[in-house]
């Protein structure tokens, strides 16, 4: 039973450990990374439970995703296919016309 109790030590202070240091370092909550690191090296259980709660990103600030204030700011033009570029239906047209 202790050994079990240790591995799943071992396994939740590695994961907090993996976790924190494969965060980039804009994401990572009320401290700097490398403190978060450093924490959690230093204090294996707490530092890791802290991390969890405190230092990793939250779900609404994960990367790939916008502030509430930035929807407004950012303009993304939907794709384009051939048919919808003016260019391309003119060059097409022209030469349909030379092969004939």
């Amino acid at each position: 039973m202790p050994l079990l109790v240790s591995l799943a030590i071992l396994a939740f202070w590695l994961y907090c450990l993996f976790d924190a240091i494969t965060t980039p370092d804009e994401d990572a909550r009320n401290l700097p990374k490398l403190l978060w690191v450093i924490i959690v090296l230093l204090l294996p259980v707490a530092g890791g439970v802290f991390w969890l709660l405190l230092g990793r990103p939250s779900a609404s600030g994960a990367r790939g995703t916008l502030p509430p204030d930035d929807h407004r700011s950012v303009r993304r033009e939907a794709p384009r296919g051939p048919d919808d570029d003016p260019e391309f239906l003119r060059d097409l047209e022209r030469r349909l016309r030379d092969e004939e």
